[in-house]
């Protein structure tokens, strides 16, 4: 599953992804889709998390902020894709609330495992081995778990960065992380793990980044 390893790859990116923007930002077409590219698979995955099926739409919806307000925005490559997890994040809860429908008790949704990766798919079938249940569990944390979560291991976003998206204190959303992490870590059986090991192990097995 190539989506594992997205938040690695997006992180290693970020150098590329602070100068495509920085040339975007000077009205580079080509440059805007090299950082669309970087971006786009942990964003969809994220707003899965949140709104499901209707992903691909305020995917859609949060490009076109982006796109609209990005010469005001001031930052490197990881702050970028800070910035525009905000964007979707809001437009992710304006959907729901015209909807009428409150945000899932968090999660992903098991699209996130079909998003296009590195690896080929013999390299695919092995990771999901490992990943797909972890992945599927995430749904059932308390949302503010989730999107900790979910931030960390699907967009790639470290502590300081998840708690400018969700305007929470970094301390609460690392608790919130730490919590839901352990969480699923019991429920893969690796409960018996010390609990300072409990997140860099259950996080491997969910392909984030420390």
């Amino acid at each position: 599953m190539g989506q594992a390893r997205q938040p690695r790859r997006a992180q290693a990116l970020d150098g590329e992804l602070g100068a495509a923007v920085a040339r975007a930002q000077q009205g580079d077409e080509a440059a805007f889709a090299v950082a669309y590219r970087i971006v786009q698979p942990g964003l969809l995955g994220f707003l899965h998390g949140i709104v499901g099926d209707d992903a691909e739409d305020v995917a859609s919806d949060a490009w076109l902020e982006i796109s609209r307000d990005l010469g005001r925005f001031k930052g490197d490559g990881a702050g970028f894709r800070g910035w525009t997890a905000t964007i979707a994040r809001h437009r992710a809860l304006d959907h729901l609330r015209r909807r009428r429908v409150r945000p899932r008790a968090g999660g992903t949704e098991q699209d996130v495992l079909d998003l296009p990766g590195p690896h080929d798919t013999h390299d695919q079938a092995l990771e999901s081995l490992s990943t797909e249940r972890a992945l599927e569990l995430v749904r059932r944390l308390p949302r503010d778990q989730a999107e900790a979560v979910l931030l960390r291991v699907v967009v790639g976003l470290d502590g300081p960065a998840s708690a400018r998206v969700l305007g929470k204190r970094p301390g609460a959303v690392r608790t919130a992380a730490h919590r839901g992490l352990k969480r699923l870590a019991c429920q893969l059986g690796l409960d018996s793990a010390a609990d300072a090991g409990v997140t860099d192990e259950t996080s491997h097995a969910l392909g984030e980044s420390t």
